[in-house]
């Protein structure tokens, strides 16, 4: 009974023997994950940073690039990929489908970079020509990929970001998403990405967004990280509105609770290598809710890892986990 009071549902997971020991570099014993917490995974970006394609490929062995977003994002982030990945696409036959990937995710990546998140007139010609350029390239490899390696998801969700960014227009975003939703219909980061898209600022309808949301939620088994896209979608309720305290509503708490409880914080929930930034989101989101029932929880579950996404939102984003840890 104190258990289920307290939220001690059971041990705790067993130890990952991939764990990365946490660097407690910031104050209050936070720490910014790297490489997802995962030390396969930082082979695979220390490989990356080199430009070792050889040890790139090898250090790909224990994942499935066409299906694992956050290992296709460790790579797509990292500068200096677009400097050698050309090589890989044009020599390697073999893996050409997988360097093409890469190649388009990191030209995506490379495109906002470019762009930056300032709103749309804040953007200056030149930049609007480097995105634009950066995304034709992304766009051509990625449906290349696509068309060669059929099953896999991953290009579909990067081509619905850059279809995004070309504003293609709805009709091709939806065949995007029906796409990838085809692949795997209960797919996190497609779901997040249809909830960007949707976003007025996007074209898309005030509260459109949040309606997709709980629609895929209510197909989300217990323990399914989807349940994620809740909190995702609430984010992006508060980024739009005019007022910081948009989301402390009781309606609002009680659905990313129940959220919560079904995804991250139920039993059956797998911790796969960043897990930390599914707990990162629901964090964010619970704390810009007041909420005080599943907060405390996701924060002790952290144990101070912060991850940038979705705190990037926040002009101060480590002050601001830093000040909602502290909160909770």
């Amino acid at each position: 009974m104190l258990d289920k009071l307290f939220g001690r549902r059971g041990a705790r997971p067993a130890a990952d023997p991939h764990a990365l020991p946490a660097r407690r570099g910031l104050t209050n014993r936070m720490y910014k994950l790297r490489a997802l917490g995962d030390a396969r995974v930082l082979a695979l970006v220390e490989a990356a940073g080199a430009g070792d394609w050889a040890a790139v490929k090898a250090a790909l062995a224990p994942f499935d690039l066409g299906r694992d977003h956050q290992v296709l994002g460790q790579l797509a982030e990292l500068n200096g990929v677009q400097d050698w990945i050309g090589r890989a696409v044009e020599d390697d036959k073999e893996h050409r489908a997988t360097a093409l990937l890469i190649s388009g995710a990191r030209h995506v990546a490379w495109g906002w970079e470019a762009r930056t998140r300032a709103n749309a007139a804040n953007v200056s010609r030149e930049q609007w020509q480097v995105f634009y350029q950066r995304l034709r390239i992304a766009e051509e490899q990625l449906l290349e990929c696509a068309e060669s390696r059929p099953e896999w998801v991953t290009p579909w969700r990067h081509l619905l970001t850059s279809g995004r960014g070309m504003s293609l227009g709805p009709v091709v975003c939806e065949t995007r998403l029906d796409a990838a939703l085809r692949r795997d219909p209960l797919d996190l980061e497609t779901h997040i990405e249809r909830v960007s898209q949707l976003q007025p600022r996007w074209s898309g309808e005030p509260g459109e967004a949040l309606a997709f949301a709980r629609k895929a939620f209510a197909r989300a088994p217990a323990g399914h990280r989807l349940g994620c896209v809740i909190a995702v979608a609430h984010i992006e309720e508060w980024v739009e509105s005019d007022r910081m305290n948009s989301l402390i509503t009781p309606e609002t708490q009680d659905e990313l609770l129940e959220a919560a409880e079904h995804s991250i914080l139920h039993p059956a929930y797998v911790r796969r290598p960043g897990w930390q930034e599914d707990f990162n989101t629901f964090g964010m989101a619970l704390s810009l809710a007041s909420e005080r029932i599943a907060l405390p929880r996701v924060f002790r579950e952290l144990r101070g890892a912060y991850t940038s996404w979705p705190w990037r939102y926040m002009s101060e984003p480590e002050k601001m986990y830093a000040r909602a840890r502290r909160n909770a």
